[in-house]
C-alpha cells in the first residue's frame, strides 16, 4: 500500500486483525456483481522513449576538466552542475565522513570570495541551490539567471581551485559540529539507526561501502586541519570533476567562459574510484533491533551488482513488481488481501560498484510478526522462482519512461542525467541505454537476475517497538591544542565579474473556460516537455473536518483511490501504471485536490481514470476496514515521529481547539473518530465536499486550451452535484484565544536531539498583501543566512538548520519556528531564538546588505522559480486561493524592487510578537526539562500523544 504522505514540509509539515490466509497467492477478484470498466489504452513505450532526447556537446580543458553543454532556450536560466568523482566509498579507514564534511566546508567561502558561499549565491537569485554527497560522488548545483552565469562560474571555480586558504581551524570545528547535528537529526527519526546495521551486515570490514556517507564522528573529530586539507588536494582537482551547463547557453559561449574561470586551476591527482566486489554472506544473518517505533518493520536485504551491470535493470524491474508498484505483489497479498501489513516496499538502490536490494514490510499491529515474516519469505521465494508477467514488466517500463520524461522539464534535471552518465559510464547518453533496457527487458531476464542474486544468503532484520540502545554521542572535544597547519599561499585572481541586468519574469498567459456543468477551468500553456498536469481542486482541506470528527476528511480521501464502482484498488493501480500516469488525492489545510500528471499522449485515458477516482468511489466495506486499520497504525506512528508530534500539538495551542485550523496539521485526526466512522459518514463527507459545484480545474499542458477542455468535458462534463448541501467551514465563530507565552515540553525519551516548534497566530490572513512581511522574514527566519539560522547553525553549531516562516493559509496565518537542536543545548537555543527575534523586531532590523541580498535574490530567482509546469500549476492554484490577479507573478519583481528596509521592518514589527509565542519542545524531558525551567517561562510537560 502506498500511504498518503502528510504535508509537514508546508510548516517547516482499533480493528481486530484479519487472520492471514497463508495459502493465497494472488489478490482476490472483485465481486462478480461489480460491473467491470473497459481497460484503458495507452501509447506504446516505444513512442514514449522516442520523445526523450537531450542533445549535448562535450569538451575537455587542458587541466582535464570535462565540460558538457546542453542548450535549452525555454527560459533565461542556466543550470550549473559540478560533479566530483569522489564519495564516501573512496574514504580510507580513519577518514570516514570526509567527503560529506567537504560538502559543508565548500559552502563556507573561498580565498577570493570569502564568507558564506550561500550568501553570495543568494545575491545571484538561484533556484535548486544545494550540494549532496553519496557513496560515489559529491555534487553541487544551482540554476541561475543567464546574466549571473559568469559570477556563478567564478564562485564555482574559486572553491574548486582556491578553497583551502579559507579553511582554518574555527571553520573546521564549526562544520564538524553542524555535521554532528545532521547525524543526530537523522538518527532521531523512527527506524533511524537501521542503515548503520544494514551496511555493517552486508559488507565486510574494509569494504568501501561498509560505512555510511555521514561517516564516523570520531574520525572527523580526530582529523587535523592538514589531514583534511590533504583530502581536498587529492580528490577535488579539475581532472576529477565534470561541469554541466544546461539551459540558455551553447558551446560557443560556454567554452571561453570555462577557459577563463577554470582553465588556470592546476591538475590534481587522478582519483580512480575504489573497486568493490559484490559480497555474498556466508550464511543468512537474522537480527532484531528495538526502537521507539509504533509498528514492527521486517526487512530483507542483499548486496547486488551496481548500475552498470546487465542485471541492474532486471533487478530494478523485479523490485518494482514485487513491492514498488502500487499494484505490487506484496501490496496485493499482504496489504489488500491478507491484511497482515499496513505498508510494504521493495526497491533497488544502485550505486557505481554495487547495489542494495531492499524489502520492507510494516506489520499490522496485533498480527504475529513471525507469521508475517514467514509469509513474506514464501511470497518472495515464489516470485523468484516464477518471475513477473509480461504485463507487469510492461507497466514498470511505462512508469519509468514517463517519470524520466517528466524529470527532464528542469534544466537542472537534464544536467544531472548527463553528469551521471559521464561520471559512471563515460557517456552522457547512458540514460538512453537505460531507457532501451527498460523498454526491452523480458520476464525471463528479470527472473534470471533474481535467481542469480536473491537466492544467496539474506540479511533479515526485524525492528520492533521497544527501548533504543543507548545512543553513542560524539566525544566532546579533548581541549588539546589542535595540530598546527601550514599557511596557505593565496593566489590572486581577476576581480569577480558583475551580474548583468536580469529581465523580469515572463509568466505564461492565463486562459479560462468552463465545462457544460459549470466547473471553471484555469489554464496555462507550457510545451517544454509533452506532459499535462491537472488539479481538480475543492474548497475543503483538513479544515473541513468538524471539531468532533477529526480525521474524517483524510480517511475519505484515502479511500478514493482504493476502489471505484467499476475498478478495484488493484485495477486502478494497474491502469495508472499502464498509462505512466500519476493520480494523487491530497489535501492542505484549505483545499482538497485530485491531481494528475501524465504524458500528453495518454491524457484522454488518464482523465478517464482521474474522473473515476473523483466521482465514483465505492467505499467498499472491506476497504473501509482495511484503511481504518492503516490510518490507526499511521496515527500511532505519528506519535513516535518528532515532527508529527509537534505538528499535532501546536495548532490547538495557538488557534484553539474549536478553530478549523486548531487541529493537527497532518490531518490524521484521532482514534475515536477513526474507529467510529461508518460508510454512511464517509459517503456524506464525499458528497459534501467532492462535488462539481465546489470544484475548479487547473491545467498546464502542451496542448491548446480547446483540446484540453474537450477532453475535460468528456471526463467531467456530465458530473452533477448531489441533492445534499455543500459543506461549509466556520471560521467566524472560532475566535483565536488570547496568546499565552509559554513552553509545552512533550517527553520523547532517548531523543539525541530536541525539536523546537514555536509560534503564534498573526493578525493577518493569506488573502492580505504579505509581500513586505515575507521579504522581511528572509532576513529574520526563512533564508539560510537568516538571523536565526546564522546564529544557531553557522555561529554556534547547535543545529543542522533552523527556519521561521509565515505559513500561507487562506484565513489567519501562523508564524512558526522549526528548530531541531542538540539536546544539551535546548534551553540555550530557545533563549537564543528569543534574543534574535527581539533584536530584529526592537532595534536591529533589515540592514543595507540584507536588503540588497533579499531584493536581488527574490527578483532574480523568479525565472528559475517558475521554470516547470508543476511550478506554474502551483502558481495558478495559489493565486486562486489567495484572491490574487493572474499577473501576480509577473508583477513580483517590480513590487519587490520598490520595497525599503523601513517597510520590511514595519511589516514584521506590526504582526510578529515573540512574547506571544507558544514554544512546543519535543525531546527527552530528563535532559531538557532543567534547561527549560531555567528560562523562567511557564512550563507544561506532556507525554507524546
Amino acid at each position: 500500500m502506498r500511504l498518503r504522505s502528510v504535508s509537514l514540509a508546508a510548516l517547516l509539515a482499533v480493528i481486530a486483525p484479519a487472520a492471514p490466509v497463508l495459502a493465497q497467492t494472488s489478490a482476490a477478484p472483485m465481486a462478480a456483481t461489480t460491473p467491470q470498466a473497459a481497460e484503458l489504452k495507452a501509447a506504446p513505450v516505444s513512442q514514449l522513449v522516442a520523445e526523450v532526447d537531450i542533445p549535448w556537446t562535450r569538451f575537455t580543458l587542458d587541466n582535464g576538466l570535462t565540460v558538457i553543454v546542453h542548450e535549452d532556450r525555454k527560459a533565461p536560466v542556466v543550470a550549473v552542475s559540478v560533479w566530483y568523482n569522489v564519495g564516501s566509498k573512496d574514504e580510507p579507514a580513519g577518514s570516514t565522513g570526509f567527503a560529506h564534511l567537504f560538502e559543508h566546508l565548500m559552502f563556507g567561502g573561498s580565498e577570493n570570495a570569502p564568507g558564506s558561499y550561500l550568501g553570495r549565491m543568494r545575491n545571484l537569485g538561484p533556484s535548486n541551490l544545494n550540494g549532496t554527497t553519496w557513496f560515489d560522488r559529491t555534487n553541487y548545483f544551482e540554476t541561475v539567471p543567464t546574466p549571473a552565469l559568469e559570477q556563478a562560474l567564478f564562485l564555482e571555480s574559486d572553491r574548486m581551485g582556491y578553497l583551502l586558504g579559507e579553511i582554518g581551524q574555527p571553520v573546521l570545528d564549526l562544520q564538524r559540529g553542524v555535521v554532528q547535528n545532521e547525524k543526530r537529526q537523522g538518527d532521531n527519526q523512527p527506524y533511524g539507526m537501521f542503515e548503520y546495521a544494514q551496511l555493517e551486515a552486508l559488507f565486510p570490514e574494509g569494504h568501501p561501502y561498509r560505512h555510511s556517507t555521514i561517516g564516523s564522528m570520531a574520525d572527523l573529530d580526530a582529523a587535523s586541519l592538514e589531514t583534511v586539507r590533504n583530502w581536498f588536494r587529492e580528490n577535488y582537482g579539475p581532472n576529477n570533476a565534470i561541469v554541466v551547463l544546461s539551459g540558455d547557453i551553447d558551446e560557443a559561449t560556454a567554452r571561453p567562459l570555462m577557459e577563463r574561470y577554470f582553465g588556470a586551476i592546476a591538475r590534481g591527482p587522478v582519483n580512480t574510484p575504489a573497486e568493490a566486489d559484490v559480497p555474498t554472506l556466508a550464511a543468512p544473518i537474522v537480527a532484531t533491533m528495538t526502537d521507539r517505533v509504533a509498528t514492527t518493520r521486517l526487512t530483507r536485504s542483499w548486496a547486488v551488482p551496481g548500475l552498470l551491470s546487465d542485471d541492474a535493470v532486471p533487478l530494478s524491474v523485479g523490485a518494482q513488481v514485487l513491492g514498488g508498484l502500487a499494484s505490487s505483489r506484496l501490496d496485493n497479498l499482504l496489504v489488500r488481501d491478507e491484511q497482515t501489513a499496513v505498508q510494504v516496499s521493495s526497491s533497488l538502490s544502485d550505486f557505481h560498484r554495487i547495489g542494495i536490494f531492499d524489502i520492507s514490510v510494516n506489520v499490522k499491529p496485533g498480527v504475529d510478526a513471525g507469521e508475517v515474516g514467514r509469509r513474506l519469505d514464501a511470497i518472495v521465494a515464489d516470485f523468484i522462482a516464477r518471475g513477473p508477467t509480461e504485463e507487469e514488466v510492461a507497466r514498470v517500463a511505462t512508469r519509468y519512461v514517463s517519470g524520466r520524461i517528466q524529470s527532464l522539464e528542469q534544466v537542472n534535471g537534464k544536467a544531472n542525467v548527463l553528469a551521471e552518465g559521464q561520471l559512471y559510464a563515460g557517456d552522457p547518453d547512458h540514460y538512453k541505454t537505460e531507457l532501451a533496457a527498460y523498454a526491452s527487458v523480458t520476464p525471463a531476464q528479470v527472473t534470471a537476475a533474481m535467481q542469480r542474486w536473491l537466492t544467496r544468503p539474506v540479511f533479515d532484520m526485524t525492528i520492533a517497538p521497544g527501548e533504543r540502545e543507548a545512543y553513542v554521542e560524539a566525544a566532546a572535544p579533548s581541549g588539546a591544542a589542535p595540530a598546527p597547519a601550514a599557511e596557505i599561499q593565496r593566489v590572486a585572481r581577476d576581480p569577480m565579474p558583475a551580474i548583468g541586468q536580469v529581465p523580469d519574469l515572463e509568466f505564461p498567459a492565463v486562459e479560462r473556460a468552463a465545462l457544460s456543468n459549470g466547473i471553471k477551468v484555469v489554464y496555462a500553456h507550457v510545451d517544454t516537455v509533452p506532459v499535462t498536469r491537472v488539479a481538480v481542486e475543492f474548497d475543503a482541506g483538513y479544515a473541513a473536518d468538524r471539531a468532533d470528527r477529526l480525521g474524517a476528511h483524510a480517511m475519505m480521501l484515502d479511500l478514493l483511490d482504493e476502489g471505484t464502482t467499476t475498478r478495484d484498488a488493484n485495477q486502478l493501480a494497474e491502469e495508472e501504471e499502464r498509462l505512466g500516469a500519476s493520480v494523487n488525492v491530497a489535501a492542505s489545510m484549505d483545499r482538497t485536490s485530485a491531481e494528475l500528471s501524465t504524458v500528453t499522449a495518454n491524457l484522454a485515458p488518464s482523465l478517464t481514470l482521474l474522473s473515476d477516482v473523483v466521482r465514483n468511489p465505492a467505499f467498499a466495506p472491506a476497504e473501509i476496514e482495511r484503511i481504518r486499520a492503516s490510518r490507526l497504525s499511521g496515527l500511532a506512528s505519528e506519535k513516535t515521529n518528532p515532527n508529527a508530534i509537534a505538528a499535532r500539538a501546536l495548532p490547538p495551542l495557538i488557534y484553539g481547539a474549536d478553530s478549523p485550523y486548531g487541529r493537527s496539521f497532518t490531518g490524521s485526526g484521532d482514534e475515536a473518530t477513526l474507529t467510529a466512522l461508518t460508510r454512511a459518514d464517509l459517503t456524506a463527507e464525499h458528497d459534501a465536499w467532492v462535488r462539481p459545484d465546489n470544484a475548479t480545474i487547473f491545467v498546464v499542458s502542451d496542448l491548446p486550451l480547446a483540446q484540453v477542455t474537450a477532453q475535460l468535458e468528456a471526463a467531467f462534463g456530465d458530473w452533477r452535484a448531489p441533492a445534499t448541501a455543500k459543506g461549509t467551514k466556520d471560521f467566524a465563530d472560532a475566535a483565536v484565544p488570547a496568546p499565552t507565552n509559554r513552553i509545552v515540553l512533550i517527553d520523547r525519551p532517548q531523543s539525541p536531539q530536541s525539536l523546537i516548534y514555536g509560534g503564534a497566530v498573526l493578525p493577518v490572513s493569506g488573502t492580505d498583501d504579505l509581500l513586505a512581511l515575507n521579504a522581511a522574514n528572509v532576513t529574520l527566519g526563512s533564508d539560510f543566512l537568516s538571523r536565526i539560522n546564522s546564529d544557531l547553525r553557522e555561529t554556534k553549531g547547535w543545529s543542522y538548520g533552523v527556519r521561521g516562516g509565515v505559513n500561507a493559509l487562506e484565513y489567519r496565518v501562523p508564524y512558526i519556528v522549526n528548530a531541531p537542536v542538540q539536546a544539551n543545548r535546548t534551553g540555550d537555543s530557545v533563549a537564543a531564538l528569543i534574543a534574535q527575534y527581539d533584536r530584529f523586531l526592537q532595534t536591529d532590523g533589515v540592514q543595507p546588505t540584507e536588503l540588497e541580498r533579499t531584493i536581488n535574490g527574490n527578483t532574480r530567482s523568479l525565472a528559475g522559480g517558475f521554470e516547470t509546469s508543476g511550478q506554474i500549476l502551483g502558481a495558478l492554484r495559489s493565486n486562486a486561493l489567495f484572491g490574487r490577479p493572474d499577473d501576480y507573478q509577473a508583477t513580483l519583481a517590480s513590487r519587490t524592487r520598490a520595497l525599503t528596509a523601513a517597510q520590511m521592518d514595519e511589516a514584521a514589527r506590526q504582526v510578529i510578537k515573540p512574547n506571544q509565542f507558544v514554544w512546543v519542545v519535543v525531546g527527552d524531558a530528563s535532559v531538557v526539562r532543567p534547561q527549560l525551567e531555567a528560562l523562567g517561562l511557564p512550563l507544561e510537560v506532556r507525554p507524546a500523544q
